[in-house]
Parts: structure tokens; C-alpha cells; sequence
């Protein structure tokens, strides 16, 4: 049953909202945190574990260098400070998804702490959101419930356990209270994950694609009246996977919590599940603290002592900041707000940079990825670099285009055979017989054909209705498949009837 909300608006006249984020990035190491195990994702259920990653008896750990590195390398694009020595600690709890009843992690030694992240909303102002850490960590296992409405443990009749997934390296990272924000509170949230997730891709650290998990969000939300220094009770809606979900969890916490406090209740701290079919959150469990975990050093585990110098090769090989460099390529590319945006928004930045590297006017590569590519994607339920054209053949589809040889409609023909596996653009012109027809006898017998069947429109452009000459053209492009020089088409029918 839906739990009583205020309106936005009456929550944010009333009470001043803090959030914390705390993101798990799952880096894209070929083994797992401390054994051996490949971390390929989608491999059958519990084939890639070991002693190790499922806490047997006698085994040992040894921690993975590729994950430490990639550790550090984050943890300076956050501006951070890097630890010249921490250790990883056992973080005791029970539950199924964990089978050694503990997670290796970091407590008080985190590898990275006191950073910051700028974050660009979508007017242009820049929000700096400050990080308190950012730890290392293992994965747990997936648990799947079947049996009930949610997909839920609350009433499923049965859970699949698939280990896979635990012991993959993770970083959290963990934000200090957000305040500031007011009413772009969701707002923050949305695009500070955006921005990690962004910076992430560009490190090359991770896949980063929330639909499977390597990239996730936990949103702490509190609310206090106006003027007060002391925080509220905050809550914390676990694992949220999507964009759109954060700024939609961050929203309805503000808006319930805020119904609860006007009512003159007391905000319980706990987790919440987000929902998305209806959009609002759901009590989890009461929250625990710290001491609960009863955190103490991993004694299988040698302490973590990162040169300086290390440090400092690993500084010179951070990339531009995802920020700079979109405001960068918007200067180079003359792209109004609008289309940088969509071009985001659409997952483009990448694809569009490959494709005019290619050779390909800025603007043609921004409209076939946000158009025509990202319809085929959204059709086929993949992402826009899954889709089956690469950026240099939609290169070589534009300048086919700018050549004459095809135009606009005839390309999408060219899409068509590439993606059924023709070959490149050039060979499914020739094969498919799309070359735009340029030839006056041709063209002249169709437009005579389609003045001859359409005699009133004819009589018009007679008249001195020039603009009625589209409807022939058309006719001719009909006649033809498609495949006519519709500025010749034009010419010879203003000839004709001139």
C-alpha cells in the first residue's frame, strides 16, 4: 500500500534536503578481486568460482594488481588523496549472496579519500559535490527469487544463488552529505552518477552499464527545516539501476519523508527498495551501523603500500575530463545545447567522435547516431555500440551521400545490408543497385509519366505555382523507388512546364 506523500513543492517550502551517494563500480579486471576466477558476464550459473571465492576452508587470497591500480587511477580522477598504506578488513554479516558470511573490504583505510567531483547540470551551472572515500571491496553473488509478484524474497516460494559475480572487484565510492541542492536535489544525484559514470568509461576501468549490474547506486535521503545545522534521519534506497530511477527515488524520499514529518512522525532510519512499476519506495530493513559489521583486519591479506612514484605514473595516464572534453568537441563540432545533449543523452559522445574521425561532417554523424541508429538500437534492445554498424562504415555511408551516389532514404537501404551482413556501404550499393539515377532520359520518360497522372497539379505549377512541383517529385521518387536525383527531378519538371 502506497505510503502518504507531500507534493514537491510543499516539501521543499518546508524542509532543506541532504543526499549521499554511494556508488559501486564494478572494474573490468579479467580475474576477480583475490583469486584467479574469470569475470565474464553472462557465463552458465556457479562455473566460475573456486575455493577462494566461495570462502572453503584452507583457502587463500591474493590480491588482484590490475584492481589496486585501477583503484588508484579512480580514485585521482576523483581528485582524491591516495593512501600510502591501507588494508582491507573482513566486514562480518550473514546473507545467502555471500557465501564466506563475510565481504572482504575497506573500513577506516580506504585506498582514496577527500576528493571531489564537479558535476554540470543542465543549465550549465556546476555543482561540486564533495567525496569522503573511495574503497576497494569484493562483489557479492547474484540471488534471483522466484515464485511470488515482485521478484522479491518477500513471498517468493524459492532463490537461485549464482555465485559468478562474487569476488569481482568493486569500488565504492562515497559521498560526504549533499546540501545545497534545494529542489535540483534529484537533479544532483542523477548527474553526479552520470559524471562517475562518464569519468569510469574514459579511465576504461569498467563497462559501467547499469543493466547488468557493474554499475549501481545507493541514495541516502534526510530532510531538515529550513535553518537547521543538524542533518535528519536519513534513509537509503539500495541498488538503484537506472538514471532516471535515482532522480526518481531522490524525489519521492524527499516528498514521503517530508508527509511523515508534517504529520508529525519520526523518519525511520532504514533501507528502501526503489519500485520501479510505481515509481515510489519501499521499507527494506532497519539500517544497520558500522559496529554492527564488526569489522576487523583480513589477516590473509598483506597490507597495501602504493609507491609515490607509482602514483604519479598512474596520474599521467588520466584522461581529459569527460566534462571538459564535451564542452570541447560541442566548440569543435558547432552543436547548439540541444544536439550536445542529445547526442549524451542518446550514449553518441563516443560513437560520433569515432565517426568524424572517420571523415564525416560533425553534423551527418551526430543525425544518423541519434536518429536512424538509435531507432535500430531501441528497436533491437541493444545499446547504440551493439547495434552492428561501426562508426568508419557510417562514415563511408555519408560520404556516399555527400558524393551523390545515394541519398538520405537510399542510405537507410545501406543500413539494411550492412547489418545483414552485405558488406561495407560501397558493396551493398553495387549490389542492391541503390545508386541515386542521374540520367535525363530516364528521369524525363518518369516525369513525363507523372505530369501525364497528375494533370491538375501540372495546370498549378502552369500557373506560376512553383512550390506544387514537390508533389510530382515525389510521384518520380516513387516511380523510381527512390532512387532519383530529386534536384534533377525538379529541374526537368520546371523544363517541362516552365
Amino acid at each position: 500500500m502506497s505510503e502518504p506523500i507531500l507534493s514537491y513543492d510543499d516539501a521543499l517550502e518546508a524542509y532543506e534536503p541532504a543526499i549521499g551517494l554511494e556508488v559501486h563500480v564494478e572494474l573490468n579486471t579479467a580475474s576477480k578481486m583475490f583469486c584467479g576466477c574469470s569475470t565474464a558476464f553472462g557465463a552458465a550459473p556457479n562455473t566460475h568460482t573456486c575455493p577462494v571465492c566461495l570462502g572453503l576452508p584452507g583457502s587463500m587470497p591474493a590480491i588482484n594488481a590490475k584492481a589496486v591500480e585501477s583503484a588508484i587511477r579512480m580514485g585521482l580522477a576523483l581528485n582524491c588523496s591516495i593512501a600510502e598504506w591501507c588494508r582491507m578488513s573482513r566486514k562480518n554479516y550473514f546473507y545467502p549472496d555471500m557465501p564466506k558470511d563475510y565481504q572482504t573490504s575497506q573500513y577506516d583505510e580506504p585506498i582514496a579519500y577527500d576528493g571531489y567531483l564537479d558535476v554540470e547540470l543542465s543549465d550549465g551551472e556546476v555543482f561540486r559535490v564533495e567525496i569522503e572515500r573511495a574503497h576497494m571491496e569484493e562483489d557479492a553473488g547474484k540471488l534471483t527469487h522466484l515464485g511470488g509478484d515482485t521478484g522479491r524474497l518477500h513471498g517468493a516460494d524459492y532463490s537461485l544463488l549464482d555465485y559468478n559475480r562474487a569476488g569481482v572487484p568493486l569500488i565504492e565510492i562515497v559521498t560526504r552529505p549533499i546540501t545545497g541542492a534545494g529542489a535540483r536535489a534529484p537533479e544532483v544525484a542523477r548527474r553526479y552518477v552520470e559524471t562517475i559514470r562518464d569519468l569510469m568509461r574514459a579511465l576504461g576501468v569498467s563497462d559501467v552499464r547499469m543493466n547488468e549490474g557493474s554499475l549501481r547506486c545507493d541514495a541516502n535521503v534526510s530532510l531538515r527545516p529550513w535553518g537547521r545545522q543538524t542533518l535528519g534521519t536519513r534513509t537509503e534506497t539500495k541498488n538503484i539501476n537506472s538514471f532516471r530511477s535515482i532522480e526518481g527515488a531522490v524525489a519521492y524520499e524527499i516528498q514521503r519523508q517530508a508527509a511523515v514529518l508534517q504529520d508529525g512522525g519520526t523518519v525511520e532510519q532504514c533501507t528502501r527498495n526503489w519500485l520501479e512499476h510505481l515509481g515510489e519506495t519501499s521499507f527494506g530493513r532497519s539500517k544497520e551501523e558500522a559496529e554492527d559489521y564488526r569489522y576487523f583486519p583480513e589477516p590473509d591479506l598483506v597490507p597495501i603500500a602504493p609507491s609515490r612514484e607509482w602514483v604519479e605514473e598512474l596520474r599521467a595516464t588520466l584522461p581529459e575530463h569527460p566534462t571538459k572534453r564535451r564542452n570541447r568537441l560541442q566548440a569543435d563540432w558547432g552543436f547548439s545545447d540541444l544536439e550536445m545533449r542529445d547526442v549524451v543523452n542518446a550514449d553518441a559522445l563516443d560513437l560520433v567522435e569515432a565517426t568524424v574521425t572517420a571523415g564525416a561532417p560533425a553534423q551527418a554523424a551526430r543525425k544518423w547516431w541519434t536518429t536512424e541508429l538509435a531507432r535500430r538500437a531501441n528497436e533491437a534492445g541493444v545499446t547504440l555500440d551493439e547495434v552492428g554498424v561501426s562508426p568508419a562504415q557510417v562514415a563511408a555511408v555519408q560520404a556516399l551521400v555527400d558524393a551523390g551516389t545515394i541519398n538520405d532514404k537510399l542510405a537507410r537501404q545501406v543500413y539494411d545490408g550492412v547489418l545483414a551482413g552485405e558488406g561495407e556501404p560501397a558493396e551493398v550499393v553495387a549490389a542492391r543497385g541503390l545508386a541515386v539515377v542521374s540520367d535525363d532520359g530516364a528521369l524525363g520518360a518518369a516525369v513525363d509519366k507523372a505530369i501525364a497522372a497528375n494533370p491538375d497539379v501540372a495546370d498549378k505549377i502552369r500557373g506560376g505555382r512553383v512550390q506544387a512541383a514537390g508533389a510530382l517529385i515525389g510521384a518520380v521518387m516513387k516511380e523510381m523507388r527512390g532512387q532519383a536525383d530529386a534536384a534533377k527531378v525538379r529541374e526537368i519538371i520546371l523544363e517541362r512546364l516552365g
